[in-house]
Parts: structure tokens; sequence; C-alpha cells
């Protein structure tokens, strides 16, 4: 186990080089890191390489093992980890913690597994293995770091050090506590994308022709890989059906009519979403912008919000349907809306809120 107090694990192998493990490679070279890669797919680890995430020399003493492979496959990975190199801290980046720890608890000897610490990086896309990595991916992100009662201290250290290198922020939680919140912040919402994009399978086309943003927002996720979702979903099911449960009884609300309570509870919901750096959420307003698409307007566009002197929180495009242009939804504090609006409109953007 690494000696140094500062949880700076040294050489690092990652064992998986899909979307996360080589976006880690990538985040970890990028500091300086000495990263090496293992992969039973040739042609992902190939990829991997060639994009700079780490080399294939093997590991000589690594201070780190980070698992990064199918979640059905996380608990034996790790124990191979575990047995492979006795003094690594061994971590993964699995959606669920709960299920690999119990067979490794089941399977493992206990001193080994005070160098197990789970870890799960709250960031990822709808797009899959090494050519979608990015290092920029967990900038500023969560990443969930969920050691079990026997973990060692230093472990922890660790994988929290690991997870900050790769410009991600910590967040310690239980196992337990981690599978409770991903059903309700990740599963959950991930199965109901799915719902409402499979009731578009077989849609005439003139209802898809009236399609926006906000079914775009609401399906995207629902493109994820179906046979990784399944493993997911199967390894946290009591959380998820938990939850489920819950949408049922909304659903019974409307279906009886009690149309208000329901609505009234989402938008209760929205509220507590935490602010895009954290703490409470903060009432935002949307000042929507028709832009030419030509080039050089989006960034026109920008300059002009810019010279406002409001921050932007977040945006959105969309398309209008048989015009020539975009609408471009700029998210601002809803304080400022009126101020940025009415600096567009002097500079002749047709802008409203």
């Amino acid at each position: 186990m690494s000696p140094d107090p500062t949880g700076a694990p040294g050489q690092v192998l990652v064992v998986g080089t899909g979307l996360v493990g080589t976006s880690v490679g990538l985040a970890l070279v990028a500091v300086g890191t000495d990263v090496r890669l293992r992969d039973r797919d040739t042609s992902a680890l190939t990829v991997a390489v060639s994009r700079g995430a780490g080399s294939t020399e093997p590991p000589a003493a690594p201070g780190c093992v980070l698992v990064a492979v199918p979640p059905a496959s996380v608990g034996r990975v790790v124990a191979d980890a575990l047995r492979e190199h006795p003094d690594a801290v061994v971590t993964d980046v699995g959606s669920v913690k709960g299920e690999p720890l119990d067979a490794l608890r089941a399977g493992v000897d206990p001193e080994a597994l005070t160098r197990y610490v789970g870890g799960h990086p709250m960031a990822g896309s709808e797009q899959s293995g090494p050519w979608a990595a990015s290092a920029e991916l967990f900038r500023g992100r969560a990443w969930a770091v969920t050691p079990h009662p026997g973990s060692d201290p230093q472990a922890v250290r660790v994988v929290a050090g690991l997870a900050r290198a790769a410009g991600a922020a910590v967040v310690t939680m239980s196992p337990q506590e981690h599978d409770l919140a991903v059903a309700r912040v990740s599963h959950l919402p991930h199965v109901l994308s799915v719902l409402a994009a499979a009731q578009l399978d077989g849609a005439p086309s003139d209802h898809l022709a009236l399609a926006g943003q906000g079914l775009r927002d609401v399906t995207r996720v629902a493109a994820g890989d179906p046979e990784l979702w399944a493993q997911i979903l199967a390894a946290n099911a009591d959380a998820v059906r938990d939850l489920l449960l819950g949408v049922r009884d909304d659903l019974d609300r409307l279906l009886a009519g009690d149309v208000d309570t329901v609505l009234r509870r989402g938008v209760d919901g929205t509220r507590v979403i935490p602010a895009k750096h954290g703490g409470p959420a903060r009432a935002e307003a949307v000042v929507v912008v028709a832009v030419p698409d030509r080039p050089g307007e989006l960034a026109r566009l920008f300059a002009d919000a810019g010279r406002s002197g409001v921050n932007v929180e977040d945006l959105r495009i969309d398309h209008d349907p048989g015009r020539p242009v975009g609408l471009v939804e700029l998210v601002v504090q809803a304080t400022s809306a009126d101020t940025l609006a009415g600096a567009l409109l002097a500079r002749g953007w047709p802008a409203h809120r």
C-alpha cells in the first residue's frame, strides 16, 4: 500500500479501457501519473494506448489498481486484483457498490479486503468505448468514495487522491447509502427516460415532426448501452424497485384524475436539485434567442451576452423546423433574466423570456 500520507497513488493500473477507464487514464496521465493499462479486449486497449491513456507495459508495483469493467464482472476482477497485487489499493468505478462488496466478503481474505475501497465517478455519456473518452470527463463532477467498515484509512486516502487527481470532487458515503442515492438520481431517471423513448417506437412520422428540445432532453440517456444498463439495474434492483413503487403511486394519482398534486410534486422536486456548483437550488429563468444558422452567429451571441455582465448558467440549442434558425435558450439566474434580454434586444437580437 502506498506510504504517501497525501494519498498520492503512485503508479496506477487501470483494468478496462472503455469510456470511463480510458478517461481515467487520460486524466491521470495529464497530471503526470504513470498509468498502465490492461484489457482483454485488445482492440479497445489499442485505441486507449493510441489516445495516450497509458502504456501496456506490465506494472512494476502499482500503488493503486482501478477496475473499470462491466458491473457483472466487478467483484471477480477486484478479487483477482487484490490477490495479484498484494501491496496495492484496489478500487472500482462501478455504479453499484453493495453487490460486489457482498461477493468480495464471501470470497476474499478479510486482511486483503482492507485494501479495497469502492468508487463511482458520477460522469459518463450515452456513448461508450475509448473513442468517446475524455481527460475532462470528471472535471468538477462528483466522485463517490465508498469505504466499507474494514477499509484501511490509508486506502481511503489513496482512492480519494486518485479521484481528485482526475479533477473530480470527492463525496464519501457508505456503499449502502451510495446505492440508494444513485437509484434516485441516476438509475430511476434512466428507466423513466427509456419508458418515454419506448413510446416513440412506431409513432407516426407526423407526430415525430412536432418533436422539440424537451423530448430530446427527456430521452437522451435512453440511448445508453442496453446490456450495460441491464446489469446495473439487476445489481441495484431493490433500491430501484422501491422508487418505482413510488412512481406507480403517482401514476395511480394521475389516472384517478389528481393531476394537480402530481404536477406540484414535480415542481417541488426540481427546486431541491443542487445548483451547478453545489449548494441549494437557485431560481433560474430562460432567455430564448433566435439565431441564424450561419457560421459565426453563435460566437457573436455569446460575445454580446458576455457584454451584458450576466453569467450564463447553462444553454440549450433547438432548431426551428422549416426555418434556417436555431433557438438558443440561455439559462440565467431569475433576477438577471430581464437584464440579459434587454441587453440582447438592444444589440438587435430577437430575444424574449
